[in-house]
């Protein structure tokens, strides 16, 4: 049992009689303390694992079925992997803050293994096993995920990142807003279902499989590019207000 020192009766009523009241505050317990952390850490072995699984999965057109029969079991796999990852995500920070036992440990292992899981799995989205061969000609991104659109998820989490680790430094605070919360439940979402329709479904061009992940992807994409602004313009206003005006102090 520990105790935490209350706002003093000057903070209360600008008085400057009367002592410190002392309020109890019950431990956390280890359970508690180590649940959110052992989500986290979890999540990073799935995220690691489903990068494993997506990057060594070598998939063929369906109009050969006797060589990529449906449904897809590694595929499915890795889109499993994706979904409980994803729901970890949406517990560790939320148990950490209700606890109050957020860590070091957390603040620095759920970025990254949001990270790993997202960038991870546009990369290999983007890569050539989701390439497929239409005639003998021609190609098409099975997956309808381009390098640039790669490019486009890991530069916004760059500058994020580069932005939140630059102006928490300085002491400002940087949290995640509406816009990236929408991104992140958007590409949790995305992501998995683009997975599924190719480990379960005919996607060739045409397909109604494929226009849902036409339709998927670039959406996601538009919205992980705008979630970025409502963070440059916080930052442009943290730096706004930390510079002072020219001739201040002279």
């Amino acid at each position: 049992m520990s105790t935490l020192a209350t706002q003093t009766d000057v903070e209360k009523t600008g008085s400057t009689a009367g002592p410190i009241a002392l309020v109890p505050i019950s431990d956390p317990g280890l359970f508690r303390r180590q649940l959110p952390n052992a989500l986290t850490l979890f999540r990073v072995v799935l995220a690691i694992g489903f990068v494993i699984i997506l990057s060594r999965w070598r998939g063929t057109p369906h109009l050969r079925p006797e060589v990529h029969p449906l449904p897809d079991w590694k595929l499915i796999a890795a889109g499993l992997m994706f979904v409980v990852a994803a729901i970890t995500d949406a517990f560790d920070g939320h148990l950490s803050r209700k606890w109050c036992v957020t860590s070091q440990f957390g603040r620095i292992m759920d970025p990254f293994a949001d990270k790993v899981l997202v960038v991870g799995a546009f990369v290999c989205l983007a890569g050539p096993a989701f390439t497929w061969p239409v005639g003998t000609t021609r190609t098409f991104q099975v997956s309808a995920v381009t390098p640039w659109m790669s490019i486009v998820v890991l530069s916004r989490e760059l500058l994020v990142t580069s932005l939140r680790g630059l102006i928490e430094s300085q002491g400002g605070n940087f949290a995640a807003n509406w816009a990236g919360k929408a991104k992140m439940i958007l590409q949790s979402v995305t992501v998995p279902t683009v997975i599924g329709l190719i480990a379960l479904f005919e996607t060739g061009p045409g397909s109604p499989a494929r226009t849902i992940i036409q339709w998927s992807v670039w959406v996601t994409i538009a919205v992980t590019a705008f979630s970025v602004v409502p963070y440059v313009l916080r930052a442009m206003n943290h730096f706004r207000a930390a510079t002072p005006p020219s001739g201040a102090g002279a």
